[in-house]
């Protein structure tokens, strides 16, 4: 699972507990200029995730780290489909973060609040 926040102009991505091994990554930070939006998506999780580099897929128990589809690249972090918020990017190394949060709403109202208009 993930913690999601912002500090000052950056949403930080924090990954917790042993997904930091699965992922290889323990903290992300983005500005908030490159976040583009933030939707509560379930459904992502049954589309294909593309090749893994590196990272960790068991299906249906855990998808994360790094996967490369259609020529973008991914960040996941996901157990448990219900709770998926997935964070689309702009002018970053990765096109869209798709991770597990406590409260996906909750998590999406902080990231569209924070979000410059454009």
């Amino acid at each position: 699972m993930a913690q999601v926040g912002i500090d000052g102009d950056s949403l930080v991505v924090e990954i917790e507990g042993l997904d930091k091994l699965w992922a290889l990554k323990s903290r992300l930070v983005i500005p908030l200029a490159n976040v583009r939006g933030a939707t509560a998506d379930p459904g992502i999780a049954k589309e294909p995730k593309g090749i893994k580099a590196p990272g960790t897929y068991l299906p249906d128990v855990i998808t994360a780290g790094t996967f490369h589809r259609d020529g973008e690249r991914v960040f996941w972090d996901v157990h448990d489909a219900s709770r998926i918020v997935v964070i689309e990017l702009a002018d970053e190394k990765y096109a869209r973060l798709v991770v597990q949060v406590a409260d996906p709403q909750a998590t999406v109202a902080l990231i569209e609040s924070a979000v410059p208009s454009r």
